[in-house]
C-alpha cells in the first residue's frame, strides 16, 4: 500500500512536469516585437502580386523611404499626412506563398501632420 502510494505521487509529480513542459508563454508586446514606423504623405506605384500602391515608411527620419507591401491592421491611412506609428508585430505561422511573414498591428498613433 505504501509503494503504491509512492508510486501515484511519482507518477503524478512526472505528468506535472511534463504537461508544464509543454506550456508555452503567451505572445506580450516586449520591446522586441515593437516598432516605430514613420509613414509618408504619399504612396508609391509598386508590385507585389499585382500591381499596387505601396505605404512609403521607414524606421528612422534618417532612412530612406521603402516600400510597405502589407498593411497594418487598425491603421487607416489619409493622403497628404506624415504618420509617426507604434506597431507590434507577430511573426505569422506558415503564411501564404505571396503573402508577408509578418503580421502588423496597430499599437498607437503617435503623431498625424498634415504635409
Amino acid at each position: 500500500m505504501k509503494n503504491a502510494k509512492l508510486f501515484l505521487k511519482g507518477t503524478l509529480l512526472i505528468s506535472s512536469l511534463f504537461v508544464l513542459s509543454q506550456c508555452k508563454p503567451m505572445p506580450n508586446s516586449t520591446a522586441e516585437n515593437e516598432k516605430t514606423f514613420i509613414v509618408g504623405p504619399e504612396t508609391a506605384d509598386c508590385t507585389g502580386v499585382a500591381p499596387m500602391k505601396c505605404l512609403q515608411v521607414k524606421e528612422k527620419a534618417s532612412d530612406s523611404w521603402q516600400n510597405f507591401y502589407t498593411n497594418i491592421e487598425g491603421f487607416t491611412y489619409e493622403p497628404g499626412y506624415e504618420y509617426v506609428l507604434k506597431v507590434k508585430t507577430e511573426k505569422i505561422e506558415n503564411p501564404p506563398m505571396d503573402a508577408s511573414s509578418i503580421k502588423y498591428t496597430l499599437i498607437k498613433q503617435v503623431s498625424k501632420t498634415k504635409k
